[in-house]
């Protein structure tokens, strides 16, 4: 069944010695995606026919376009980002798969931010090899941030119901108290709250919030950054209606399940958000970064260089990244009033 609105999505290849181009080739070789999405791949039509061979896919076909201003409905559209013929090194980063992965990403970005495309969804990079004049961050979600002029974004993790998202980002963890502020955790959680109704159609969300220390600081005991940071946070948001609780401590919350009664939790660092997530959904888990003004989703999931070779990637994150992105987007369209 044809969806009713059928979203133009960007997919950028990742890196391109990673597992990015497999899964890709992978989730787009079941021609009945073609019924939600009408992807368009920023890569190279001779780097990914070279793959396609050696992967024996032989379900997998696009249809080669010159811009994304002539998309070919119900194909997979390819669009030439690179004229170089980029050698097939899989499982190794190197500068040229660097580059490829950064020209993959800077001219999907560009369309979706003219408005020709509804969405990105991005294959994993390796945030070393990436780096250049025109990428000077530690990870997509802070570039995607500086790219579309969003003042702060949040990064969301999502599998079915669960959805947890992270206060501070890609940064050394003894770095993170210092980053922690009452001002930073309200604006973390309005950009979660909002996505919430807005995203995922939840009219009256039920938020979670982790605490920092353990035992959420064991009432100052082990830490003040609870009881004066985090909980004043709370409080205020409770004060004006929204449904917020915490701080709890961290372990507890996943071990007793508490996840469950709850439609969102927003944890203050990244490990300790994303070592329960990816231990309760790892193959079916999307990262999906509320705040901007367009939407963007990847795998929950990175370049897996020790498989890429053995071309044994399983796909169903990205897959799962590409129906939750078409979702998002035909939410964002039929309730436009739900954005705050």
């Amino acid at each position: 069944m044809e969806s009713k609105y059928k979203p133009k999505l960007a997919i950028s290849t990742g890196d391109t010695n990673g597992v990015g181009p497999e899964i890709i080739i992978k989730t787009f070789s079941d021609q009945r995606i073609l019924h939600y999405c009408t992807p368009v791949i920023y890569g190279s039509a001779n780097f990914f026919s070279k793959l396609r061979k050696q992967m024996g896919a032989e379900h997998f076909h696009f249809q080669q376009v010159e811009s994304a201003d002539n998309l070919v409905n119900r194909k997979v559209n390819l669009i030439n980002c690179w004229q170089d013929d980029l050698p097939l090194e899989l499982g190794k980063p190197t500068p040229a798969s660097g580059k490829a992965s950064l020209d993959s990403l800077l001219a999907a970005c560009k369309d979706v931010k003219a408005g020709k495309l509804d969405g990105l969804v991005t294959a994993p990079i390796n945030k070393d090899n990436i780096q250049a004049e025109d990428f000077r961050f530690p990870g997509h979600t802070e570039f995607l941030t500086s790219y579309f002029d969003a003042p702060e974004s949040l990064m969301l993790l999502v599998s079915n119901d669960l959805r947890v998202a992270t206060v501070t980002g890609h940064i050394p963890i003894k770095e993170v108290p210092a980053r922690l502020s009452v001002e930073l955790l309200l604006q973390k959680l309005t950009i979660l709250l909002e996505s919430l109704r807005q995203d995922f159609g939840i009219l009256k969300p039920r938020v979670a919030v982790l605490g920092l220390n353990p035992h959420a600081g064991e009432n100052g005991l082990l830490g003040q950054e609870d009881i004066e940071i985090i909980r004043p946070a709370v409080v205020q948001l409770k004060e004006k209606g929204h449904l917020v609780f915490g701080p709890y401590p961290a372990d507890g919350f996943f071990g007793t399940q508490q996840y469950k009664k709850v439609d969102a939790v927003l944890s203050m660092y990244h490990d300790q958000g994303l070592i329960p997530f990816k231990t309760l959904a790892f193959e079916t888990g999307v990262n999906f970064t509320a705040g901007l003004p367009v939407v963007r989703t990847s795998p929950d999931h990175g370049t897996a260089y020790n498989i890429a070779s053995k071309l044994i990637a399983d796909e169903t994150s990205f897959r799962e990244a590409v129906f939750t992105a078409s979702d998002i987007v035909r939410k964002r369209k039929e309730h436009p009033q739900l954005a705050v």
